[in-house]
């Protein structure tokens, strides 16, 4: 199928959903800070965007979270309790395998970092089942910077319309939508369904 588009899938909140307070409620128990306020900062901490753009490598990481709220066990325990936050949504990973089974090539294109990466490749049989990756700690820039879409095409060796791009996040959508991409704000499997039916994909 190779003039065929290809699909280009968002990770979190698209494939699977994730949850930082029961990161945060098993991180609180070993640090200073409560499980709500923890919720809070592991969401919206700086560091997290330095970590997940590559400004941090995983030990970094680590220690300077460990300063930040007193946290008092090791790496590997911290990184078991930070990463295991995700679970499965089944309708779109169904609606992935449709479209391997169809013939269509498929990417994932995240935001994220390497404990993120590890635990779902290690518990989600599912992430094998693509073409190629594009993350944004490997890259050194997060979506919507051009830089990682610049990356995305390069891997797939496609651009503009031949892309279909799921995501979540309307300001990703629009740096897709602004390189000609044909990208689709992710609300739900039935409602992409019935987008890529209208397009004549499905």
């Amino acid at each position: 199928m190779k003039d065929s588009p290809v699909f280009i899938f968002d990770l979190g909140k698209v494939l699977v959903d994730f949850d930082y307070s029961i990161a945060a409620k098993k991180i609180a128990a070993r640090s200073a800070k409560a499980p709500e306020d923890l919720h809070a900062f592991l969401g919206s901490s700086p560091l997290l965007a330095d970590y997940e753009c590559g400004r941090l490598n995983r030990e970094q990481f680590y220690q300077a979270i460990r300063a930040a709220i007193g946290f008092r066990g090791d790496l590997a325990e911290f990184g078991s309790h930070f990463a295991d936050i995700f679970s499965e949504m089944p309708g779109t990973i169904a609606l992935h395998a449709e479209l391997r089974r169809r013939g269509f090539k498929t990417f994932i294109f995240s935001n994220t970092n390497d404990l993120a990466i590890e635990h779902v490749r290690r518990n989600f049989p599912f992430f094998k089942n693509f073409d190629g990756y594009i993350f944004s700690y490997e890259v050194g820039a997060m979506k919507p910077a051009a830089k990682i879409y610049e990356a995305m095409e390069k891997m797939c060796g496609r651009s503009g319309a031949d892309l279909i791009y799921l995501d979540d996040r309307a300001e990703n959508i629009a740096a897709g939508v602004g390189r000609g991409w044909r990208a689709i704000v992710y609300e739900s499997p039935e409602k992409t369904r019935q987008t890529l039916a209208a397009l004549e994909i499905i």
